[in-house]
């Protein structure tokens, strides 16, 4: 069968393929050959400019038309790339291979051995993986989960005022606004994704055991630790690590795993609250004309968006782990384990994406139901009692503690009645009663933060 979101084997590519198809420029077999030509053009420019004797006669002019093999990049390239690697059964040979051919119509067949020269494939495939990393999560990721921010920061200015009956261990506790429930969840976002900011790119270039043995023995006056971390660090914008085997340590990279995890993790949790309180009738959801909610329940809307993103964030959490427990360990100088894992880096990358916009629709389908907000709160007057208690204890009442704990737990149903009541008795002054008769489930919120 023909290639299609019908046939596709994951959801990734069928189901869900507009969710990411953006991903394709990142990793994709098409773009994954594409960095790898990116990295090799630029390196060779590098060369240039190195002070090597034999490429001394390039002065500059022809960078942009090399350039232009990446710009230009197309599939008929890339098949190209894949058809010799049915010959060579190595794939980044066969990216020198269609350089050498480049390169040879543009009239330089003097220079086309040092079209990687010195290098190993892993000084191509740990530039380019972690070079295209770096650009999905600067063009892909971080304007999704900035989207998903800056519609919690309107949901909680929106709510910012809403009282509501919070729940510790599911039981009704000390009351809390809606508003200020959402900015926990901004917060703990916006923490984590600082830290995946400190994350380095970390890039392997050293030749074929770290110690860019072949640079060394071709050119031993050179300074060719100097010009690895100016090509990685300068012309990639990577961060080179400086003492490796054949690969990189991924140490970093499994870092990046980790931080990408932990906002899934908060996300998660986020959806999971969202859940319940739509089966707490704290929010409706918006209906689309002709969309069913259950095939056998005509009345029901179910909450599936919430749900799509919490099976999603698990398959990618599942899989982040997985990269960040395998990628750092390696055997001996090098082992190839490393290489088929890579290859899957995106699929976390599109479980994550799928589900920051299935919250992104479940968040703009909610409906405010203060109505169930209130009686909420008014069933559980209870909960005012930590409020009664403190002010007591500040007027140096003996055992306030006591005295409402034996209030709350003697009597079925704690209403405002039974509060005054209970108030009436006490002996405090006039103003003091006044001051807790004036506390309510709705006004008990704290402050405003």
């Amino acid at each position: 069968m023909t290639l299609s979101p019908l046939t596709a084997v994951t959801p990734i590519d069928g189901r869900y393929y507009n969710n990411t198809k953006d991903l394709t420029n990142y990793f994709s077999e098409f773009a994954l050959i594409k960095y790898r030509v990116l990295v090799e053009v630029e390196y060779f420019i590098s060369l240039t400019k190195s002070g090597i004797p034999q490429l001394s006669h390039f002065d500059g002019s022809l960078d942009e038309k090399l350039r232009d093999i990446y710009r230009n990049f197309s599939i008929e390239n890339a098949q190209w790339i894949k058809d010799t690697e049915k010959v060579t059964n190595h794939d980044v040979k066969a990216v020198e291979y269609f350089l050498k051919h480049e390169f040879e119509k543009l009239g330089l067949t003097d220079s086309l051995e040092f079209i990687h020269f010195g290098l190993t494939s892993q000084d191509i495939n740990n530039t380019a993986i972690p070079y295209s990393w770096k650009e999905a999560i600067a063009q892909v990721y971080q304007p999704a989960i900035t989207e998903l921010l800056t519609e919690l920061k309107s949901l909680s200015s929106a709510w910012e005022n809403v009282p509501m009956l919070a729940r510790t261990h599911g039981q009704p506790a000390s009351p809390t606004r809606l508003g200020k429930e959402i900015k926990v969840f901004i917060e703990r976002i916006e923490k984590q994704l600082n830290l995946l900011a400190q994350v380095p790119y970390s890039a392997k270039f050293g030749g074929a055991t770290g110690n860019l043995n072949a640079h060394h023995v071709a050119y031993p006056n050179h300074d060719w630790v100097n010009f690895g971390n100016e090509f990685v660090n300068k012309v990639l914008g990577l961060d080179r690590s400086q003492t490796t085997t054949q690969i990189e340590h991924y140490d970093n990279f499994a870092a990046s795993c980790d931080a990408l995890k932990r906002v899934n993790n908060i996300m998660i949790d986020l959806c999971r609250d969202i859940w319940t309180y739509i089966s707490m009738d704290y929010f409706k959801q918006k209906i689309t004309a002709g969309q069913i909610g259950s095939s056998a329940m005509p009345h029901k809307v179910n909450p599936i968006d919430f749900e799509n993103a919490e099976g999603n964030l698990g398959l990618a959490n599942a899989i982040f782990e997985h990269l960040a427990a395998k990628l750092p360990i390696s055997r001996l100088q090098r082992d190839l384990t490393d290489s088929t894992v890579l290859r899957n880096i995106g699929v976390p990358f599109a479980h994550t994406l799928i589900a920051i916009k299935s919250t992104l629709r479940g968040l703009r389908k909610l409906i405010l139901n203060e109505s169930a907000f209130q009686a909420d709160l008014e069933n559980n007057w209870a909960v005012v009692a930590e409020a009664i208690q403190t002010i007591l204890r500040r007027e140096g009442y003996p055992k306030p503690y006591e005295a409402l704990k034996d209030l709350t737990r003697t009597n079925a149903h704690v209403t405002q009645e039974t509060i005054a009541v209970f108030v009436d008795q006490l002996a405090v002054s006039e103003l003091v009663k006044q001051e807790i008769k004036a506390i309510s489930p709705s006004n008990y919120t704290g402050v405003q933060l």
